[in-house]
């Protein structure tokens, strides 16, 4: 019998050992990113205080488009950019969530860069 391993497990698995070396503060909070097959979505969270700060998602009424092309993840990262210059914050650590930095997830991060925020 052929096992076949759970790919959500082995991102849990690498997402632990980023997040054991990141850390988001309040001058530089984290940008999270999650990603499903239908969606993409992002966060700017204080660790210290344990507060999530800004987000975007594909899941909002207000999206238009399909969730799950680059397109999308570009719109996103601009969206996630805009809200957190909104509130004054410049400055980020990326976190990948344990996915490859390719695809939808570079294209988040480069639609963040476009807005502003530095990482």
């Amino acid at each position: 019998m052929v096992s076949r391993k759970d790919a959500n497990q082995a991102r849990l698995k690498r997402h632990k050992r980023v997040r054991a070396k990141i850390s988001g503060t309040a001058a530089r909070p984290r940008l999270c990113v999650y990603r499903s097959n239908a969606h993409i979505s992002a966060q700017v969270i204080d660790d210290v205080a344990g507060v999530t700060l800004v987000s975007a998602s594909t899941h909002e009424k207000d999206f238009e488009g399909i969730g799950s092309n680059k397109i999308a993840a570009r719109k996103v990262g601009q969206m996630i950019g805009e809200r957190a210059a909104a509130k004054g914050i410049t400055e980020v650590v990326f976190d990948r969530g344990g996915y490859l930095y390719h695809g939808r997830v570079s294209e988040l991060a480069d639609g963040a860069r476009e807005s502003g925020l530095k990482f």
